[in-house]
């Protein structure tokens, strides 16, 4: 399963994927979650105090447990993993976790 986490608001997050669909683009096919009070954004200690709310990127791998297993973070917006890198993370999950 694929999530997720803005710090937009429903309503925000609703406009985004209606602006991407309207402007020739596919509907996306993960789940956005609303984290406007930045809950789970400072769990995991992204927040971005000069970025005006917006949390550092970062892509996670956790497993049905609960337990992360592969994590990339990176403080320039700009600089995200590869497919490849993701796929890799997902493939090293131990059997069963998946």
């Amino acid at each position: 399963m694929l999530l997720a986490v803005s710090i937009d608001d429903r309503e925000k997050i609703q406009m985004m994927i209606d602006r991407i669909v309207k402007t020739g683009g596919e509907r996306p096919d993960y789940t956005f979650l609303s984290d406007p009070d930045h809950r789970v954004i400072d769990r995991y200690g992204l927040f971005n105090p000069t970025g005006k709310g917006w949390p550092h990127p970062a892509t996670y791998v956790i497993d049905r447990a609960g337990v992360v297993r592969w994590k990339f973070i990176e403080i320039n917006y700009k600089i995200r993993p590869t497919n490849e890198m993701i796929v890799a993370a997902l493939t090293a999950l131990p059997s069963g976790s998946d």
